[in-house]
């Protein structure tokens, strides 16, 4: 009954929250980004007669390693919503370790590329393919901060009853809890499209 009265709040307060545009507009910007290279790619790809590349198999151990932080982010919230202190700081750390793995594995998905004698200069399709997957990099990097402040604030916040109870009724922390989630949930999809393209790609004109 206490976690759907916490919902219905999160929803309410949500919706027309200015944060919730700012996040909304930044995630339409970023999708019309990578559809614009994704579009560009193929057109490059068909126009100079330059066969595609097949992904280092890094990039799909990296799908599933964002898939569990976006999993991870999940049974965040449910904790918050639970008021389960501890999870909370686990569900946390476990995200921010998932991240940091992440970002690990796709710099050597990248030496996979280069040492196959794909560079970046290789072809237009092999720099698309940096490109593309150095600015999602660079997206999990920015979210990085956020989930550190988070877990930062539920450290400090949580050392007694009485702050405990205070952290975990604030609905603007739930909305922030909310959104940062929504984030990483989208770079989650993102990576994902992005992974069946290119494999999509592969399979037809190779």
């Amino acid at each position: 009954m206490e976690n759907n009265v916490k919902e219905d709040q999160e929803f309410q307060s949500m919706t027309f929250h200015p944060n919730n545009i700012v996040l909304t507009l930044t995630l339409m910007g970023v999708t019309a980004l990578f559809a614009a290279f994704s579009i560009s790619y193929v057109y490059s790809m068909i126009q100079n007669g330059i066969p595609p590349i097949k992904l280092p198999s890094l990039f799909f151990v990296n799908t599933i390693i964002l898939v569990a932080s976006s999993g991870t982010m999940m049974w965040a919230k449910q904790c918050y919503l639970k008021d389960d202190t501890k999870n909370y700081q686990n569900a946390l750390i476990a995200t921010i370790v998932l991240s940091l793995m992440f970002l690990v594995a796709q710099y050597f998905g990248w030496m996979q590329l280069i040492n196959n004698n794909i560079a970046v200069n290789h072809s237009n399709t092999a720099s698309y393919i940096y490109v593309i997957s150095f600015l999602h990099l660079a997206h999990v990097v920015a979210g990085l901060p956020f989930l550190g402040l988070f877990l930062f604030v539920a450290y400090r916040r949580m050392k007694e009853p009485v702050s405990v109870l205070v952290y975990f009724s604030d609905p603007e922390k739930l909305l922030k809890l909310r959104l940062l989630t929504r984030y990483w949930h989208f770079l989650d999809i993102l990576w994902i499209y992005l992974i069946i393209f290119f494999w999509v790609n592969y399979l037809i004109f190779s």
